[in-house]
């Protein structure tokens, strides 16, 4: 008698990662008993269709395609060879034909893959470019233990204590960094757990290292106007220290400067310019009056054609040595970053007492408590000034007196 066999894909709602996708699994059913088997896919649930069992992937839908037919086959083979199939059977006989990486290494590899791919469609590769180092910090560790690679059913606690450690001692890392790592390798034991190659990950409880407050650096007054008074020679250095500028009178961070087109840039009822623009990260719109000195840079380039972006800029990656030949150029102490330009806007706003409101508005803030973070800076800044003035004075009355 002919067995009832079924196929269905579905995706596990109950356990979301943090970049909000979920792993694509796949349930055999023989005869009423089931086995669920992982693809190796994720998937937003949002893009994914229950009824048709497929992502809008096209690639995904063709490994699923795939697989799908491969079950099949196996089901056919079994049941012409033995006469009987199970779901375990079944199951056993296709999984290696999804592979799934067993060493530690080896899935975060196959994590990079999959990051890689998803910068090309966002055209951010942050997260990518990070994941390189994490994986390249793990590998030194099994390494420094006599080790190219460990089975993932391996990784206990007292791993992950020994793998912080290493990178507290003898890294020297900060705890930023420390945490970052940490995050990396707890990523990939929850990988394992989604494609069932251990059941829990064994460093869910591990604490973090204690992080400082969070300290955003900016740019003085003084610096900007060093800045300002610098132009350079070089026709790509000089295009960085524009939109350098730039974003330190708009706010707008090197990718939205990036994505900024002729009709983001509009114009009031009273004449004043302004740029309307959802933000990358947030997709938080932001609504930004236009300085001047913003004004002046914008007239410089592209602002008629829609078919092209205001600034020809390469990658951030691609600007980063332009960005700290210009620290160089103002004999600035620590390394120029593009960000500090965005987090001087912030601070400048704030020390001209606009309201915390207006200037989230303006930045694009899905949540008033990161606006908030620049108040302290200010008031930080504020207390080290009459600091050192509340010392001038005692130091001046200390020669009065002695006169």
């Amino acid at each position: 008698m002919r067995s009832t066999f079924s196929i269905l894909f579905y995706i596990n709602r109950g356990k979301t990662r943090s970049d909000g996708t979920s792993s694509v699994l796949c349930r055999i059913t023989v005869d009423g008993k089931s086995t669920v088997m992982t693809t190796g896919i994720y998937c937003k649930p949002s893009n994914w269709n229950p009824k048709a069992g497929e992502t809008k992937c096209v690639r995904d839908n063709a490994r699923l395609a795939a697989m799908r037919g491969d079950i099949e086959k196996a089901y056919m083979d079994i049941l012409k060879k033995q006469g009987v199939v199970s779901a375990e059977l079944l199951k056993n006989s296709v999984a290696g034909s999804v592979t799934v990486p067993s060493g530690l290494l080896g899935v975060g590899e196959a994590e990079r893959l999959r990051l890689k791919a998803r910068s090309e469609e966002t055209g951010s590769n942050s997260t990518y470019r990070e994941s390189g180092y994490n994986q390249r910090y793990l590998a030194e560790y099994l390494t420094s233990t006599g080790k190219s690679d460990i089975p993932v059913a391996d990784v206990t606690g007292e791993f992950g204590h020994a793998y912080k450690a290493y990178l507290v001692r003898r890294k020297n890392f900060s705890p930023q960094h420390v945490n970052r790592c940490m995050r990396w390798l707890s990523r990939l034991l929850y990988i394992a757990v989604d494609n069932g190659t251990i059941r829990v990950n064994p460093i869910e409880d591990m604490d973090y290292e204690r992080r400082p407050d969070a300290r955003h650096r900016y740019i003085t007054r003084d610096e900007l106007r060093r800045i300002l008074a610098t132009p350079m020679h070089d026709v790509r250095q000089e295009l960085g220290r524009r939109a350098f500028i730039f974003s330190c009178f708009t706010g707008l961070a090197y990718a939205d400067v990036q994505l900024l087109y002729p009709h983001h840039i509009g114009t009031t009822s009273d004449g004043r310019r302004y740029i309307r623009i959802n933000r990358r990260k947030t997709k938080v719109e932001a609504f930004i009056p236009l300085h001047p000195i913003a004004e002046r840079i914008l007239s410089l380039y592209n602002t008629t054609d829609d078919e092209k972006p205001v600034f020809p800029l390469p990658s951030r990656d691609a600007m980063w040595f332009e960005i700290h030949e210009l620290g160089v150029a103002i004999g600035k102490d620590d390394n120029l970053s593009y960000h500090q330009a965005r987090h001087s806007f912030g601070t400048m706003l704030i020390s001209e007492s606009i309201p915390i409101e207006s200037i989230a508005g303006m930045m694009g803030h899905s949540n008033i408590s990161t606006t908030q973070g620049y108040a302290k800076i200010t008031e930080d800044k504020i207390a080290r000034e009459m600091d050192r003035l509340i010392k001038r004075r005692k130091s001046g009355t200390a020669y009065e007196k002695k006169e």
